[in-house]
């Protein structure tokens, strides 16, 4: 069961990474994933270079809107309305996963269109 403190710390995470990438802090973008994710880019550079090349909503959006937490096959899910550098309106979908420690780290992330382009 997903608590209110839950999609708080949830949100909170998606926010802390937008803002390392913004900032440039890769080790703290880096940090943010899952075991998983950071096992498979190995190192931060790796990751947020990766980030940059597919997903540049995420790396640099001009504008980001929280919508409201959901489970997709019990998995916890936050959507995230973004608009990209070229003004291309899409939703990330983040998918959370809680570490044994009960911290809440990013597992993924899928971009879905919204075919709209804000100038």
């Amino acid at each position: 069961m997903i608590t209110d403190r839950d999609r708080q710390v949830i949100r909170l995470i998606v926010e802390r990474q937008l803002l390392a990438f913004q900032q440039n802090d890769d080790q703290s973008a880096f940090s943010l994933a899952s075991p998983n994710i950071r096992k498979k880019f190995v190192t931060a550079e790796s990751f947020v270079y990766m980030v940059k090349r597919n997903y540049p909503a995420v790396y640099r959006p001009r504008g980001v809107i929280f919508e409201e937490l959901d489970l997709s096959q019990e998995v916890p899910t936050q959507p995230v309305l973004l608009l990209s550098p070229n003004g291309a309106l899409v939703r990330a979908i983040y998918v959370m996963e809680q570490q044994a420690d009960y911290n809440w780290r990013i597992n993924g992330c899928y971009l879905m269109s919204l075919n709209e382009r804000i100038n």
